[in-house]
Order: structure tokens, then C-alpha cells, then sequence
């Protein structure tokens, strides 16, 4: 695949923009890089869950005996030990900070499969484990309602179960699709599928005096902070938490997680640090995972291929004990020109864990089914699918009648093409053999999203550099764009920066999600180093200042130095010193436009404030294109080819960027051809890497 265009290094110095190789990397690979379950602490315990194997019912007795029975084994909690200890917090998407709001250990009651029923702990990982095999629970099963379809499962409009939820709407649907001359009605069904990051679900928790440290992969430290702090009636600032790089989240890992208030409370019990890794397959049931979904799909289209109905009906799976439910008909009412739109979301309450977001959250289930339409409309019509979307593109969102920002969908879909020769696209499967082989594009879209940020940034005498925020390190290279950023905007080295991530002690930032991140912190790191340039000019352009009497407004930092237009310089140490011998630093408080402090007083607090502007529709967009082989006797689906082509604004990191946009492809293939939890009898049978499928560098197409 050729490589993108980028900027060349001898006209313009900067660093961003520039591929630059991540600055954790050589600590990844050589294995320096400490996540949260490599952290030692003096005097650690280790704990096991025991987990349910019913999916509803009550907890009719537990028998410890044989577990206690081994060498090490420190205690073993159940909700006799733990019953009314947590208190209650709601969904973070419902304005609370748990991925979950069921309480754990709260009662006997079983609320799903899977549900944490004990909690042993012991000296050692191999004890506790063995001891939690022996622990003997038994059950009072009651009928439960597991799928879609099954008896029991309680379907609900979001618009009566979301207070701020609308269904997009416009015109009359229903006359518009039983005039319309060319019509497509079809159902389509997403699976359920689970993150499966390398990284576990993994908590460690320890207590000095009231102050409690935990250390687990989160992709919002502010929420678990505060939603623990809620759980044990603690003040927030008593409450630390500290995520180090994350072994991949994809979505999972989402605030506070079911597993940490138990495991907090044993150490403080147990007077001694305690460490959880959970197994894989626990991994399926104490966390999120994406919901499957059902589709009904109707489009209606005039004789020249322009849509005049749109119906878009989807169900998708939510617990029976929180509101959260996966919306998206928001994009697909959206993307297309279209007089005449009807869309509903209904939330079927189910006896399971709660589901949530997986990259992308709405967007994979929802325009599978509205581009998997289109493309049969294309067949209906005749018409190629690449020139149909382009007889529906629009420059305004057809429910509300904004504008977008900018529109470059076709420009993606022409670029792609070029590049992947669609022009020899035939209407239908070209063979090879026994193959037959299939040309196919789609649209990809997202909404962006921007939230509040606070960044601290400090020089020091000698010139070195720290930035710190208590966002996340998820792998995604974001510590590589800090300092770039830092570096080309203080004019240092890249190595001269230090930065510093996950860890409320940290200035507060948002959740990592809604692929907001570089947006929202590069430019909290903007602002905070614009505000030291300005500072350093004043205090250098000063009376006894070290460029005394030169304008301010044309001080440069560059090289290490701060140059005056006269031509002078002085180190940057220097120029450092001169204002304080300690080092200069500031805390910078970003504010997306159109919103005011009390979003980031809500970040501060650990509530999402994620904000998608005002007056206009700020979506980044793409187009997919994929080669196909299906083996007409064996059924055989092979991807010979994916090619993408992407609109992503302005591009920091090419390299990076590059990463996440293969990777993102590679992801889509898995979740169209490989990944699948089965659902059989209320429990996941495949919660392993074993049988539950993955994408692997084999699989993956040029």
C-alpha cells in the first residue's frame, strides 16, 4: 500500500505532522513498561473470583470448608461479609461512574451469569486460585430471559428509557416508502462480541491509615476515583487512583468496574495490599462487551436512484438493572439526503451483564445494516454503489437541516477507488477457479468529539520538560504526541520531554472515548504552552531581563533558546532561571467552544463532558473497500484485499495514525467474520481465545 503524503522535514521544522516512533516503545518491547498488575508491593496478597453458574436465580448456600482447608488461604467473601459495605452508584452514562450499577456481593440475589459470588484471597496466585475451584456454591434457579427472542425478554423504547434520547424523524416515512418505485426491506443481525484486550480486567488496592491507591487499567481514573470514593463513603481526595499504559481497552475497561469495591475492602479487612487477575473467561461477564443488535431496514428510492423513504427499527440487548443501551440511528437518519425518515431503538432487557461501548460504539452495528441496504438498493437499480451514495450525498443533516463542517465522503470514495482499482468492479462476482470473487465499499463515519482538559506544564532550569494530565496512555500513542507537541511548541528536543499520564493526583481530564482524545489534549497543551512563551517573553523582554528591551510579541523559543529579533539569544535554562530559579510551570484549563466551566467542573467530578459543537455537524469520515473470495463448494470466505481511504483532519503523527487506521480495519474484519459469543443458556461457552476468534497478522490482507 502506497504511503500517505507528508510534509517535508527541510521545509517545515516542526515535528508534528511527521512520523515519529513512539517514545514508550523501546520500554514496551524490552518489557520495562509497568502496567498495573507488574507493580510489586511489600506484603501482597492475591485474590481469585468465584462466579455464577446460573444466570438468575438466588444463592442458597455457600460451603468454604475445603477451600479454607489449604495452606495460605487468607479469607474468603461472600454478600454475608459484604452486604450493604458498597453502596449503590449508577451507570456512568447515566450520570453516575460504574460500568455497572448491579451491586456485587450486595445480596444472594443472581442477577446474570458470571456474577462475582466470592472473593477469596491468598498468599499466593496459584492458592487462591485452587481455593476458589473448591469453594461449592449452591443455587435456587428461577426461569430467565437470556436472547432477543426469548421468553421473558422485556423490550423498551429508549426514548422512554433515556430521558434525553430522540429518535430521529422527519416527514412521513410510511406513505413515502409505499410510493416510492424502487423499494429494499431487509432485517440484519449483529452478534454479541467482547473487547478481549491482551491486559486483564486487574485491580490492586492499598490502604495507608484512610487513604486507598488502586492501580488498574481504566480509561477514566476521575470516575473510578469518585465512584469508589461513592461505593465506600470516602472523600474523593482520600481516593487514588493510578493507570499506567493500558494493554488495550477498545471500549471495555470503562470506570469503575464491578470487581474493585471487593477487592478494596479485603485489603482494608485483611490489612495488607491485595491483587486481582481475574481469568479470561470471567473477563466475558464482570465487564462490558458489545451487545448484539437486530436491524429492520426499509429504503425507498425514485427512478433516478435518489432515496425518498428512509425506516430504520433496531433492538439491541440491555441488562434488566441499568438504562445504558447503544443508540446509533443518530448517524444512519444522518448521513444520507433523504426528505422522509422514521427511525425507533428499543433496549430488550435481559437477565445479563450490562453491555457497553466497543470501538466503534454505534456506529459498527448500525451502519452495517443501513451500507448492507444501500448496497442492495444499488443491485435493485442497477447502479454502481459507489455513484448511488453519490446521488445521495449531503451537504446538510436531512433530520435537523445543519450544515457539516465539511463533507468529504466522495472525495474518500474517489481516492479509494483510484487505489483500488474499483473500475474493474463488474455487476456481479467475478470467478477464479473455484472462487468467486467480490468487489465491495462502504462508508465509514464518525461524529467528533471534543471534551474539557486541564494540562500542567513545567520547565525546569536545566530546559527539561513535564507534561502532566491524568488522561490514558491506551496504546494509541498519545504519550508520543504530547511531546511532540511539547517539544515543537517550547522548542526542545523530543527527549527533553517527560510526560506523565493516568493518575488523579494529576490535572483532571476526560474519559478516553468517543476518539476524543488528541483533540482535547493537544489543545489544553497548546494553550498551557502558548501561556509559558508568553510568560518567558515578558520576563526576558523586561527591564534587567535577559533580552531587555526587545518587543516581547517577537521573542522566539526555538533550537533550546530564546531568540529576540535584534538577534540575541539565551538558553532557555537561562531564560528559565531568570524568572525563577525552581522552574516555571502552569496548569492550563481547556473549554471547548460553546461550553461553559461547568463542564469542566463535571470532568473534575468524573462525569463525562463530551460535546459534539453547536451550529454545524463535525464528523470525520472514509470509505472502505474490500476484495472478497467465497469458495463456491466449501463456503470458504477469504479477504484478499482492504484498502481505506480516510479523511481524518489534520494528522499529527502519520505513523501513529497509520496504526490506528490498519488497525481499525483489521478490527472490522473480525467483528464481520470471526468474532461471536455464543449465548447458549444464558452463559458464554466460548469465553476464551481458544474459540472465541480474533483477527490475527495471518489473517490479515494486504
Amino acid at each position: 500500500m502506497a504511503q500517505p503524503d507528508h510534509p517535508d522535514p527541510a521545509s517545515d521544522p516542526s515535528l508534528l505532522g511527521h512520523p515519529h516512533i513512539r517514545v514508550d516503545g523501546l520500554d514496551k518491547v524490552r518489557g520495562g513498561a509497568l502496567y498495573a498488575s507488574d507493580r510489586r508491593f511489600p506484603n501482597r496478597a492475591h485474590a481469585a473470583l468465584v462466579t455464577s453458574a446460573i444466570p438468575r436465580g438466588r444463592v442458597s448456600g455457600i460451603a468454604t470448608e475445603a477451600a479454607t482447608a489449604l495452606s495460605g488461604v487468607l479469607g474468603i467473601f461472600t454478600h454475608r461479609d459484604f452486604a450493604g459495605a458498597i453502596q449503590p452508584v449508577k451507570h456512568l452514562m447515566a450520570g453516575g461512574y460504574a460500568n455497572s450499577s448491579h451491586l456485587p456481593l450486595g445480596s444472594d440475589r443472581i442477577a446474570h451469569a458470571g456474577q462475582i459470588v466470592a472473593l477469596v484471597v491468598a498468599e499466593t496466585v496459584e492458592t487462591a486460585q485452587a481455593a476458589a475451584a473448591r469453594v461449592e456454591v449452591r443455587y435456587e434457579p428461577e426461569a430467565y430471559a437470556a436472547t432477543l427472542d426469548a421468553p421473558g425478554a422485556e423490550p423498551v423504547r429508549l426514548a422512554d428509557l433515556k430521558e434525553k434520547h430522540r429518535d430521529p424523524r422527519r416527514g412521513d416515512a410510511d406513505a413515502a416508502l409505499f410510493a416510492a418505485p424502487h423499494r429494499v426491506s431487509a432485517l440484519y443481525r449483529t452478534p454479541v462480541q467482547h473487547h478481549n484486550p491482551m491486559e486483564l480486567f486487574t485491580t490492586t488496592c492499598l490502604w495507608e491509615g484512610e487513604r486507598l491507591t488502586v492501580h488498574e487499567p481504566t480509561r477514566y481514573v476521575g470516575a473510578l476515583q469518585h465512584g469508589l470514593a461513592e461505593q465506600l463513603g470516602l472523600d474523593a481526595r482520600n481516593v487514588r487512583v493510578v493507570s499506567g499504559p493500558i494493554g488495550g481497552h477498545f471500549g471495555a475497561k470503562l470506570a469503575l468496574s464491578q470487581h474493585t469495591a471487593l477487592v478494596a475492602l479485603a485489603a482494608r479487612r485483611l490489612g495488607r495490599p491485595v491483587s486481582l487477575v481475574p481469568t479470561r473467561r470471567q473477563c466475558f461477564t464482570i465487564a462490558n462487551y458489545r451487545p448484539e443488535t437486530r436491524h429492520e431496514i426499509h429504503l425507498g428510492a425514485d427512478r433516478a436512484g435518489r432515496f425518498t423513504a428512509l425506516v430504520h427499527e433496531a433492538d439491541m440487548a440491555a441488562s434488566r438493572f441499568d438504562p445504558f443501551a447503544m443508540e446509533g440511528t443518530d448517524v444512519t437518519a444522518s448521513l444520507y439526503a433523504c426528505p422522509a425518515i422514521r427511525t425507533e431503538e428499543r433496549a430488550v432487557r435481559l437477565d445479563r451483564n450490562t453491555p457497553g461501548p466497543m470501538r466503534a460504539p454505534p456506529e459498527v452495528p448500525y451502519l452495517f445494516a443501513l451500507e448492507s441496504a444501500v448496497d442492495e438498493m444499488a443491485g435493485l437499480l442497477g447502479l454502481d454503489p459507489i455513484e448511488l451514495r453519490r446521488r445521495n450525498d449531503t451537504d446538510t443533516d436531512p433530520v435537523s437541516g445543519k450544515p457539516f463542517t465539511t463533507r468529504p465522503l466522495l472525495r474518500c470514495f474517489e481516492a479509494g477507488a483510484e487505489a483500488f482499482d474499483w473500475g474493474r468492479r463488474r455487476a456481479g462476482p467475478e470467478r477464479d477457479g473455484p472462487w468467486r470473487v467480490g468487489l465491495g465499499c462502504a462508508s465509514a463515519v464518525r461524529p467528533v468529539k471534543i471534551s474539557p482538559a486541564a494540562m500542567r506544564v513545567a520547565i525546569a532550569p536545566d530546559g527539561a520538560v513535564a507534561v502532566e494530565t491524568a488522561h490514558h496512555e491506551i496504546g494509541n500513542g498519545v504519550t508520543t504526541l504530547l511531546a511532540m507537541g511539547a517539544a515543537d511548541w517550547l522548542g526542545v528536543p523530543v527527549a527533553s520531554v517527560t510526560v506523565r499520564l493516568g493518575d488523579t493526583d494529576l490535572p483532571p481530564a476526560g474519559l478516553s472515548g468517543g476518539s476524543s482524545t488528541t483533540t482535547s489534549l493537544m489543545n489544553a497543551l497548546d494553550q498551557a504552552c502558548r501561556g509559558l512563551r508568553e510568560r518567558l517573553a515578558a520576563a526576558a523582554a523586561a527591564e534587567g531581563g535577559v533580552l531587555a528591551g526587545c518587543d516581547p510579541a517577537g521573542v522566539r523559543l526555538a533550537g533550546g533558546a530564546l531568540s529576540a529579533p535584534d538577534g540575541r539569544a539565551v538558553a532557555l535554562g537561562r531564560a528559565v532561571a531568570g524568572v525563577n530559579p525552581a522552574g516555571i510551570e502552569t496548569v492550563a484549563e481547556f473549554l471547548p467552544d460553546g461550553v461553559g466551566p461547568e463542564s469542566l467542573a463535571a470532568v473534575k467530578a468524573g462525569h463525562i463532558a463530551l460535546s459534539a459543537g453547536g451550529a454545524a455537524l463535525s464528523w470525520a469520515f472514509g470509505a472502505q473497500f474490500a476484495e472478497v473470495r467465497v469458495h463456491e463448494e466449501t463456503g470458504e470466505i477469504r479477504v484478499a484485499r482492504l484498502t481505506g481511504a480516510f479523511a481524518a483532519g489534520r494528522v499529527l503523527n502519520p505513523l501513529t495514525a497509520r496504526s490506528q487506521l490498519t488497525g481499525g480495519m483489521i478490527w472490522g474484519l473480525g467483528s464481520a467474520l470471526l468474532e461471536e459469543t455464543v449465548v447458549d443458556r444464558g452463559t458464554y461457552p466460548n469465553a476464551d481465545l481458544s474459540e472465541y476468534l480474533v483477527a490475527t497478522a495471518a489473517d490479515a490482507p494486504p
